[in-house]
């Protein structure tokens, strides 16, 4: 099951639809244990996925964001945690060769370590300063030291920590108050991993605190410059939404194959026939054929935009992560009806399913920034 040999988005999607099954496999254990899916993310690595948004030079695919989402909903289908821990690797670097907001030696040495079978996430968020969309500078200081930087900080959320070779970690920079992004390796000394992951949803997510204790980088560790608050439209987040969408498929794949199943002696036949349970199956389907098509459409969109256009899509791409997101958590709601009190079992899919798309409504952006944000932009349409 090779992504590299496969030469049409059809064929890798049928790949990733036996990855798929693997994952759902491990998906209850590694919810009851709280541990992290090792095996997964190597299967992910050994069959190429981590390479398909390099650019064909570095040996990669340079996959369409529609192709991306798509496949990301797969993975969600068999394990959320799973999906979601490798959406962010598998978006930093589209976005990244997308934008090129690097020098290129950077962008090369980037792209060869992936090439290599790197990981990478980004490690922004703060116990202090919360979400960075909110505005806030990082506590996390960089100080200059002849050719290097000194860093020191904590940050919280640093998904997939178990098992990422790079961190991109946001800093205040001591001298100017400016705000950069370095480049850090997991094996720079006084880097460390404190495992504080206790969530209830997304549990095999390993979202734990990245320590930044006296870090020495070079110069070149400093690849960008950013404004916290401001980040602009970045359409490679709609791997969220993918997630999400791909686990309320889940939920309402196990509440079907439940109710063909399901016979009480109350009556003949099983629950599948009742007009009330097919009301609820024809409610869900229609919240996912609606996800379905407002996330594709907008994936083709970004596709298609040139750079100029694609600036202004801040309100689509919210709007797309709010809608579907909202849609899964109740999509999941009605499929827990449709099974009834078995749904709360342990050992039931869907009480993961709706703890893990919980998690969705605390993922950039929030509702209530996107809602304002579509408020201006319906107000600025009239004017």
């Amino acid at each position: 099951m090779k992504f590299q040999l496969a030469d049409t988005e059809h064929q890798r999607l049928n790949i990733m639809e036996e990855l798929k099954q693997h994952f759902l496999e491990r998906a209850a254990q590694t919810d009851i244990e709280g541990s992290f899916p090792f095996e997964n993310i190597k299967e992910l690595k050994d069959s190429g996925y981590t390479l398909l948004t390099l650019p064909q030079e570095y040996g990669g695919r340079d996959i369409s964001l529609y192709e991306l989402v798509r496949l990301q909903e797969s993975i969600a289908k068999g394990d959320g945690a799973t999906a979601l821990s490798i959406g962010w690797h598998m978006g930093i670097i589209k976005n990244l060769f997308e934008k090129k907001s690097w020098k290129q030696k950077q962008l090369d040495f980037i792209g060869k370590e992936v090439s290599r079978g790197a990981l990478i996430n980004s490690a922004a968020t703060e116990p202090q300063t919360g979400s960075p969309t909110r505005g806030g500078k990082p506590h996390t200081t960089a100080v200059k030291n002849g050719d290097n930087w000194i860093i020191n900080g904590r940050k919280s959320f640093t998904t997939m920590s178990p098992v990422l070779d790079y961190f991109l970690v946001s800093a205040t920079i001591k001298e100017s108050e400016e705000v950069g992004n370095f480049l850090i390796s997991r094996s720079a000394h006084g880097i460390s991993i404190e495992e504080t992951w206790d969530s209830i949803s997304m549990r095999g997510s390993a979202s734990n605190d990245l320590i930044i204790k006296n870090v020495m980088v070079d110069n070149s560790a400093l690849v960008e410059y950013i404004s916290p608050g401001k980040k602009g439209a970045n359409g490679w987040l709609l791997h969220i939404p993918a997630c999400y969408l791909g686990i309320a498929q889940a939920a309402h794949t196990y509440a079907i194959e439940f109710a063909k199943a399901y016979s009480p002696s109350s009556i003949q036949g099983t629950i599948i026939d009742l007009p009330n349970v097919r009301q609820k199956i024809g409610e869900i389907e229609l919240e996912l054929m609606k996800s379905r098509s407002f996330l594709y459409a907008i994936a083709k969109q970004w596709d298609q935009a040139n750079s100029e256009e694609k600036a202004k899509m801040s309100p689509q791409l919210g709007a797309v992560k709010l809608e579907v997101t909202n849609a899964a958590f109740k999509a999941v709601d009605i499929a827990m009806r449709i099974v009834g009190a078995k749904s709360l079992s342990e050992k039931n899919p869907l009480q993961r399913y709706y703890r893990d798309v919980r998690a969705g409504l605390h993922n950039p952006p929030m509702d209530d920034m996107t809602i304002q944000l579509l408020a201006k932009y319906a107000i600025e349409k009239q004017n």
